[in-house]
């Protein structure tokens, strides 16, 4: 991989405070990208992202912003063009999770997690999507989930939304194809915790055959693969990284 091949590059990460999504948020500034590390509320989190890109000579920016809120979203895209410039790449990674029957779940549960899924994805394109056309690098990534493919019991509104969210994907690859944009789903495993790293989490479907779950360095590589130049002919693809769990 080219060293700093996203040097001059923004991108903007949704739920960058932590986990995956801070992980990615480190992974693309080590490649050189200003980084717009989006945290709903938590602006302590935020922060110390921040402060670990730039302590290592990088640039980012803290953006507050509720990815189902669409003038907050719109604003978060402003603020990045008024300290960056441009934006080149946009990773839809915040989610909502929870566990419910579907005898037991109500409407706005399911609307829940779905709103943050899928119509947060929505508006975070919207508000990007001008400023990512103008990009000769022009990429999205939605962060989907293992689910979405296997499915889970006592998470219709979690499996329905990420399975969705590969479908938007492939749907808006095929529309901004035109404009060079490419258009892709990560597909990351179950995250280890944090405290027992090695151990698996007990699950009725996830079996990792590789022997532990997933920590959040093995999926920013390939976030940071998928924005980048080497990346420029894939497009509308589902790429897993899941230990084995699932093959697709």
């Amino acid at each position: 991989m080219a060293e700093q091949e996203l040097k001059g590059r923004v991108a903007v990460i949704t739920g960058a405070g932590r986990s995956i999504g801070r992980a990615m948020a480190l992974e693309l500034a080590a490649a050189g990208a200003a980084v717009v590390v989006n945290v709903r509320s938590n602006l302590a989190e935020a922060e110390g992202v921040v402060q670990e890109i730039e302590a290592k000579g990088g640039q980012a920016m803290v953006a507050l912003a509720n990815v189902i809120d669409a003038p907050a979203v719109h604003a978060m895209a402003e603020a990045a063009l008024k300290r960056f410039g441009r934006i080149d790449c946009l990773i839809n990674n915040v989610a909502q999770r929870g566990e419910r029957t579907i005898d037991e779940m109500t409407f706005e549960e399911w609307r829940l997690i779905t709103g943050v899924v899928l119509d947060g994805a929505f508006h975070c394109v919207k508000a990007c999507l001008p400023a990512i056309k103008k990009s000769d690098m022009g990429s999205i990534v939605n962060v989907g989930g293992l689910t979405g493919a296997m499915g889970a019991p006592d998470r219709a509104h979690v499996v329905t939304a990420k399975a969705g969210l590969a479908g938007f994907s492939r749907a808006l690859a095929m529309e901004l194809a035109p404009h060079k944009i490419t258009v892709n789903t990560l597909v990351p495993a179950m995250l280890a915790r944090p405290d027992k790293p090695n151990e698996i989490p007990p699950h009725p479907v996830y079996k990792p055959r590789l022997g532990r779950a997933g920590w959040p360095t093995d999926f920013a590589p390939l976030a940071r693969f998928m924005v980048g130049p080497g990346a420029r002919y894939m497009t509308g693809q589902t790429i897993n990284v899941n230990g084995g769990t699932y093959f697709g």
